[in-house]
């Protein structure tokens, strides 16, 4: 028996133009603070999915120490805290093309922001934290982001344990 087309069925009852219902998601995020050794030392409070990066970032403001170097992705432009440098890429200018130090630069910032993908990584090996998530209890998304950022470092700590171990086992 050959299977239906249920698009083909949809059109059938609704005449020439077929009307295909999508169903949306209610998405959730989280900004984080990553070292290079990827280890989050920071998570902000989960908010919905539509919410700008830069407005999480200024409704839960963060105190860095003096000196530091913040990486950070184009989605917090216009975030400049008080002494700290902040490393952001640079947008290519509408119908022009970048200079051949901004290109040397933002591969530079793309290469040490990489370790901040792989901790994001990292924390989704945790299923719960990458597909839809239906429990709607309150502070019960924070408590899961939280628990899978721990267990993230936890593996992080112990596989730098391991190759010290390695290392001088040899």
């Amino acid at each position: 028996m050959a299977r239906k087309d249920p698009l083909s069925v949809h059109k059938r009852a609704t005449g020439k133009n077929p009307v295909i219902a999508v169903k949306k998601t209610h998405n959730v995020k989280n900004n984080l603070l990553c070292t290079p050794n990827k280890r989050i030392v920071w998570l902000s409070k989960t908010c919905e999915g539509r919410m700008h990066d830069k407005k999480i970032q200024d409704e839960q403001p963060l105190t860095l120490s003096k000196g530091i170097t913040l990486w950070q992705d184009t989605g917090f432009l216009g975030h400049k805290p008080k002494n700290i440098t902040v490393k952001m890429p640079s947008k290519k200018p509408k119908g022009k093309e970048l200079s051949d130090m901004q290109k040397k630069e933002n591969r530079e910032i793309s290469s040490f922001r990489i370790f901040v993908e792989h901790a994001i990584g990292g924390v989704k090996k945790c299923r719960i934290v990458k597909e839809r998530f239906r429990c709607r209890k309150f502070g019960f998304n924070d408590l899961v982001m939280l628990i899978a950022c721990g267990l993230h470092n936890f593996r992080m700590s112990m596989s730098l344990n391991l190759k010290y171990i390695e290392f001088y086992s040899v």
